[in-house]
């Protein structure tokens, strides 16, 4: 048996809703979108192939069958035994849903739909709402930490733009994702920092690379360094701190780069001394880029100076813009619990002072993959139609408290291309419009695979639907 039994991937109260619909109901169509208005898009969307391959692709059993029943009963609840069975010899024990969803990377606005779901046998008109808890959880948390971390990338882009010389090529190198330690389970960490490499290239999640490899078929889509940290560097004492460097360089300077951990006991004196003076001409005789971690102290004025004492010690050049460019055996990397807001100042006072924001990248953890919620987007799902007895379609919608209240737009959805940017309206108006809601799933089959690479090209040039 597995230890996920799908037919308890849902709320204890949904056991019961298959005895709550008017009689005669064949179908419910609902919708995952974002609440709220919003005057520019804002919401990345992202993740549902992985919930569907890992998910949705297993049949239901009859020893899962047989466990929802024990576990209904002891909970209090009704449970559909003949429902689940008829799914089970109907259906080969896959779920009859029809999933249709924008294409995954898509840029999109509050209230537009990402997600469409109806069922496509009568007889579980009530799969629809059951499903609700296990697919919107599988789409708003890597969504909301796609598009979080879009906003970190257009907030360090005004910085590159003004004193880079190529500032496309560099942007998506500027962060290094640590998050793995700070998620809170192995999946989290894999979805949060798949979500991650959206956007940057660099992670020391494993967990990421294997899900875009094993979910989206990327041979590799982060990149990490040899890197030390504390542990390895005061083993060897602080009287040999220069020897723990030196063998970071002989170890690793034939790489492309290394990061080396340096503010175990003095991150000046380390600057100065072992780096500026004592290890210079041996990082210079190596082919590979030093990368500093001072980490530690004043999260905004240490990584400022250290890139200060670095130009001191290994000289600079001026690129095309006029900014101080450290020597190319050198960069400094930022990574302990940096906020955006220090980000920006570090960026910021670093400009002030001549240098390009090239000189720097910053790590992030657990304030990306964890400090988010479902209500981050306010993502939600909401069933918008169900069809009758007669097989008519009735749009259904809940009356708002309050005039402000912005209620989903009830009935069947399709989400179209207007002014350049994707907008919701009903699929009855759609005319001979492109409808970008397209199906990817239907009664246990993926309709469309799509590659890391592609919804990678889309999430970072959003408004080209046509990739």
């Amino acid at each position: 048996m597995s230890r996920v039994n799908p037919i308890l991937n849902t709320d204890s109260y949904k056991l019961g809703h298959f005895l709550q619909y008017p009689p005669g109901t064949q179908a419910v169509s609902g919708y995952i979108t974002t609440r709220g208005a919003s005057m520019q898009p804002e919401i990345v969307f992202f993740g549902l192939q992985m919930f569907l391959k890992e998910y949705l692709s297993r049949p239901i059993t009859k020893a899962d069958i047989e466990e929802a029943q024990e576990i209904a009963a002891l909970h209090g609840q009704p449970f559909d035994r003949d429902g689940w069975h008829y799914i089970l010899t109907a259906h080969g024990g896959f779920l009859p849903l029809r999933i249709e969803a924008l294409p995954e990377g898509s840029f999109v606005h509050r209230g537009v739909p990402v997600v469409q779901i109806v069922n496509t046998d009568p007889a579980c008109f009530w799969l629809t709402s059951y499903v609700e808890t296990a697919l919107l959880r599988a789409v708003w948390y890597p969504s909301t930490v796609a598009s979080s971390l879009r906003h970190v990338k257009q907030t360090l882009k005004p910085f590159l733009d003004k004193s880079c010389d190529e500032p496309a090529d560099i942007i998506a190198s500027r962060l290094f994702e640590y998050g793995a330690r700070g998620a809170s389970s192995l999946e989290q960490a894999g979805l949060g920092g798949v979500a991650n490499l959206l956007h940057f290239d660099n992670t020391d999640t494993l967990e990421a690379v294997l899900y875009a490899r094993r979910y989206y078929g990327a041979e590799m889509a982060g990149f990490s360094v040899p890197a030390s940290e504390h542990t390895t560097m005061i083993a060897w004492g602080q009287d040999q701190e220069a020897q723990s460097f030196a063998n970071m360089v002989d170890r690793f300077g034939d790489y492309p780069a290394y990061s080396v951990v340096s503010d175990s006991y003095d991150i000046h004196n380390a600057l100065s001394e072992i780096w500026g003076k004592t290890l210079q001409q041996k990082v210079r005789s190596k082919p590979g880029m030093l990368i500093v971690r001072p980490d530690s102290g004043d999260p905004i004025d240490v990584p400022v100076q250290t890139v200060a004492q670095l130009a001191y010690q290994f000289g600079t050049r001026l690129n095309g813009k006029g900014y101080k460019v450290l020597d190319d055996k050198v960069r400094v990397l930022q990574a302990d619990g940096v906020s955006l807001r220090d980000i920006t100042m570090i960026l910021g006072r670093l400009e002030a002072m001549g240098f390009s924001a090239e000189n720097i990248s910053f790590g992030i953890g657990a304030s990306q993959l964890q400090k988010v919620s479902r209500s981050t987007y306010s993502f939600t799902m909401k069933c918008s139609a169900i069809m009758d007895g007669q097989g008519k379609w009735r749009d259904i919608s809940r009356r708002p408290v309050t005039l402000q209240e912005r209620m989903p737009e009830p009935g069947r959805r399709a989400v179209v291309l207007e002014g350049g940017e994707l907008a919701s309206v009903a699929l009855d108006s759609l005319g001979r419009r492109t409808n970008y809601l397209q199906p990817v799933w239907e009664n246990g089959r993926l309709l469309q695979d799509l590659t890391f690479d592609e919804i990678r090209a889309r999430a970072r040039t959003p408004h080209r639907m046509d990739q």
